[in-house]
């Protein structure tokens, strides 16, 4: 059952009694996305919070000034993905959600999340867990962003984030980093020669 990757992740933070595990299973459900598809469209509301199992998906912006596109985080197997603004307020999206390859997600309706929380409260603690460590992630990038170079970022990326670093093309992870694939490229070729 894939909701055993979902309950595994969460038993790393807390114990569910037998009959909470029940509860919790009746609130998920299964969905599979295609190379291309989107989870979330900038201007749609996030009505789902999404757990991936397996896959890959990148959250981006378009730059209304060149056109390109910025990526703000990856999710891949084990992670979360949604737009935690938009499904806390259930306001539109400032971003978009998309699928780089065929990635299959358990999700949670906006309604059904607080119903979940309101009769598995010890889920809240998890939650707040998850949380605080999205925001020590955000907090890090910000860090790097503002004080190292480039090629520190890069190799901070490939520290912290391998499994990404071996799903997502090179391209992408330029584009999160801030710079050029030509220039990932080339500290590649340096270090090679190194």
């Amino acid at each position: 059952m894939v909701e055993n990757t979902l309950l595994k992740n969460i038993s790393k933070y807390i114990n569910l009694k037998q009959d909470e595990i029940s509860a919790f299973e009746s609130f998920w459900t299964e969905k599979t996305l295609e190379k291309g598809d989107y989870l979330l469209r900038n201007g749609d509301t996030c009505r789902y919070d999404s757990y991936v199992v397996s896959g890959a998906l990148k959250a981006f912006y378009i730059n209304a000034d060149n056109g390109n596109e910025e990526i703000l985080f990856f999710a891949t197997d084990d992670w979360w993905a949604s737009d935690l603004n938009s499904f806390s307020k259930q306001r539109p999206s400032i971003y978009n959600i998309q699928a780089i390859e065929k990635t299959t997600i358990l999700q949670i309706s906006y309604y059904s999340f607080q119903q979940l929380l309101a009769e598995i409260p010890s889920l809240e603690r998890y939650f707040r867990i998850i949380l605080e460590g999205y925001l020590g992630t955000l907090q890090k990038r910000i860090i790097y962003n503002n004080v190292y170079d480039a090629e520190s970022r890069y190799f901070a990326f490939l520290e912290n984030y391998p499994k990404i670093a071996s799903k997502v093309p090179q391209y992408l992870i330029a584009s999160y980093l801030g710079v050029s694939a030509e220039f990932i490229s080339r500290i590649k070729k340096k270090n090679k020669s190194s």
